[in-house]
């Protein structure tokens, strides 16, 4: 694989994080599809790592809940018969939390749309957070017992239910159902009304759609392997919460949340990514040496103890 230069690494990084695909990078920079590949695995994970220690004790109170569809592989369809009911091949769903004040994207977490998933979710997002909130979710059934769960009494939580009808261009094909209408439900405590939505996170998710060509519906560029997915998914939210000033807050949403107190910039990003394949060879080196150990001491075994010895 190919050692990139400083210059030509912060390129290619920030086109993942601006969401082209890997095949539109390497004719871009010049740079192998496996060495891309390799970069967005390695700087996924490493920012995934870095956000799961920081996004830690928010001070959020109104925070949205929704999932975003996708699909690795191939669609569920086109799944071969083996391969049925196997995770991270067909459908797969991003379950989202922003705090709908400072824009931060608080939890987030690659997976079914079962009730299993949504308890993982929530016992995840329930743990980062320091106070009382107020939450909002659609009216996916698999929410209020999660909720519960994690939170038990300590929540102000509610659904918006939309209510959907027939749409005036049902007869073509994609078109969704029409939104005619929404029920505000209250589930736990006392939620305010006016906060009762999800818009912000449901044009979070829009702009996830829209700015990750691996979620653009009705392509080829799907993901092609789960592990590449999630990292995209994390070094797409690294890069939202720490790097881009959002328009309305005029800072990060990191900054707004009181995460951190300075801007940070691809180079930030790039040391992560460093550190974190630093300890990648660190470990490797340190399995290696067992590996050594082990095989020596088991030949001294079989020479019964005669030889080998460190």
């Amino acid at each position: 694989m190919k050692v990139l230069d400083a210059k030509t690494k912060a390129q290619v990084l920030t086109a993942l994080c601006e969401g082209s695909s890997i095949r539109s990078i390497t004719r871009m920079f010049g740079v192998g599809k496996n060495t891309v590949a390799s970069l967005l695995i390695d700087a996924g994970f490493a920012c995934a790592r870095f956000q799961d220690q920081a996004l830690r004790n928010l001070s959020c109170k109104n925070v949205q809940c929704d999932e975003i569809w996708a699909f690795v592989g191939a669609k569920d369809k086109n799944v071969p018969a083996d391969r049925k009911n196997e995770f991270g091949v067909g459908s797969v769903w991003t379950w989202t939390a922003l705090d709908a004040d400072t824009k931060l994207m608080c939890s987030w977490m690659v997976g079914n749309r079962g009730a299993d998933a949504a308890h993982e979710f929530m016992q995840d997002l329930a743990g980062r957070l320091a106070n009382r909130i107020q939450l909002t979710t659609d009216g996916h059934h698999v929410y209020a017992n999660a909720v519960e769960a994690a939170f038990g009494a300590n929540i102000d939580y509610a659904m918006l239910v939309k209510i959907y009808g027939e749409s005036a261009e049902a007869e073509k094909r994609y078109s969704p159902a029409e939104c005619i209408g929404a029920r505000k439900e209250r589930v736990i405590g006392n939620p305010d009304k006016k906060h009762i939505s999800t818009s912000h996170v449901e044009r979070q998710n829009l702009n996830m759609r829209m700015g990750m060509r691996r979620f653009t519906r009705l392509t080829n560029a799907f993901s092609k392997k789960l592990e590449n997915h999630t990292a995209a998914v994390s070094l797409y939210f690294m890069y939202y919460n720490f790097v881009r000033i959002h328009q309305t807050l005029r800072v990060t949403p990191a900054m707004a949340a009181g995460v951190t107190e300075r801007l940070w910039d691809i180079d930030d990003m790039i040391k992560l990514l460093e550190e974190y394949r630093a300890e990648l060879a660190e470990e490797k080196k340190v399995e290696n040496r067992r590996r050594i150990e082990r095989s020596y001491s088991e030949y001294g075994d079989a020479l019964g103890g005669r030889g080998v010895k460190f």
